[in-house]
């Protein structure tokens, strides 16, 4: 069977991708004269034109702040707002709205918890533990924390694939004040068993924070089923707009805690003599929120709803599974992390032999295909493997087999430049 025959027959069994590449306006372009072969959305997605235009009809229709003014347009601002607090909590089936707390991406979801939780609970010798795994975002905030309650703070190790080693896990737990780990790895795509491990660490009484960002948009998500107190994700890397992300938190837990930033909006009252805090979950989001971007969000949550995360995933595994075929037949070419698409999300990390990964990413660049190198904010990551960098392959809804094939027509083409 030709290669052309067997990409056409293949494309057959995926998602309706050029259907929905006509959604995003991006995809019309050129980039060095090329169609835009996008792989890295593990960095941040493409934006279907609903999500643009949410943003426009705001701006351009409704614009207002919200919880505050009686007006018509204030009322709808608001309303548009919070119906989109009620899509999330649906969308990630946690058990109440109230428990959905809005911030500015993953990053300050994550350091939400380590601030004000972990201030307030974490004392001196307690035990805090993470994986190798971890986005530097749910390293940092920990690091930080730990030196300053005196706190310990410990790495779960990794088997040769790149998948914790889960006797280590095991150990580790015991004992544990905090435990946060990523669902999905921004790097390796390593896909965690969250629920049994979330088990586990509650065995131990520890508190569970999970990374979610990886996860979210790619698969279906129950942080009811899997038990965690808190679960963190992005607008950007799910079609939404940046400037947005996602807390989710156990109603006790939220209670429990002071709040992280203070002034307007997170407060009922405010005298001389003191301050009381408003309602979950409006006492962690104080100021004006990101009003139209949080409801552009809600836009991009209905049209992934309208596909369906069981497809998308679907969808993601067969991309995985052929990149992983094909790359794996390049010489000089190492991969790394699982070797099963269905123990990953779609992010395929590799190098060549040689060859900076820069200078690989130059070379697609050239081609009109766009992927990571670097350490992608996980250097511990690759300090375990014994590399500076990687390049970073990452798949979503819009793209497809053929891109696969022009990927690793460019990796050859990076090992002929530099005399591979």
């Amino acid at each position: 069977m030709s290669s052309n025959r067997m990409e056409n027959e293949m494309e057959t069994q995926f998602l309706d991708v050029d259907r929905i590449k006509a959604d995003f306006p991006i995809f019309s372009r050129a980039t060095k004269g090329k169609p835009l072969i996008y792989l890295d959305t593990a960095a941040t997605s493409q934006k279907p034109l609903v999500v643009l235009k949410s943003l426009e009809e705001f701006y351009s229709s409704y614009n207002s702040n919200i919880h505050r003014g009686v007006y018509q347009i204030a009322e709808k601002a608001t309303a548009e707002f919070e119906a989109v607090r009620e899509k999330v909590r649906g969308f990630i089936s946690a058990p109440s709205s109230e428990e959905v707390v809005f911030t500015k991406n993953a990053t300050e979801a994550l350091n939400l918890v380590a601030q004000s939780w972990g201030r307030s609970f974490v004392a001196k010798e307690d035990k805090i533990v993470i994986t190798l795994l971890e986005h530097h975002s749910n390293i940092v905030p920990w690091q930080q924390l730990a030196e300053e309650k005196q706190a310990r703070l410990e790495f779960v190790a990794l088997d040769a694939e790149g998948n914790l080693d889960m006797e280590d896990y095991r150990e580790k737990v015991v004992g544990a004040k905090v435990v946060s780990f990523t669902h999905v790895s921004n790097v390796l795509g390593t896909l965690n068993p969250v629920k049994e491990m979330t088990k586990m660490a509650k065995k131990e009484g520890a508190l569970v924070v999970i990374d979610g960002a990886q996860a979210v948009p790619h698969m279906p998500v129950d942080v009811s089923d899997i038990g965690c107190d808190f679960y963190a994700f992005s607008a950007h890397k799910m079609l939404g707009p940046t400037g947005v992300g996602v807390l989710y938190g156990r109603h006790k837990r939220l209670e429990e805690m002071p709040p992280f930033l203070t002034g307007g909006d997170m407060i009922s009252e405010v005298h001389i003599s003191g301050a009381k805090w408003n309602e979950l979950p409006w006492k962690f989001e104080a100021g004006t929120s990101n009003i139209a971007d949080v409801i552009a969000f809600g836009a991009a949550i209905d049209y992934l709803s309208s596909i369906g995360m069981s497809a998308v995933r679907r969808h993601e595994i067969r991309l995985t599974a052929l990149a992983l075929d094909v790359l794996g037949r390049e010489e000089g070419v190492t991969l790394y992390g699982p070797k099963s698409p269905e123990r990953r999300g779609g992010v395929v990390p590799f190098n060549l032999k040689d060859v900076h990964p820069h200078d690989v990413a130059a070379v697609l660049d050239g081609m009109g295909i766009a992927v990571r190198s670097g350490y992608h904010c996980a250097q511990p990551l690759h300090d375990w493997f014994g590399i500076p960098s990687s390049v970073r392959a990452s798949f979503y809804i819009y793209n497809k087999e053929s891109e696969i094939y022009a990927l690793a027509e460019g990796v050859r083409k990076a090992g002929k430049a530099f005399g591979n």
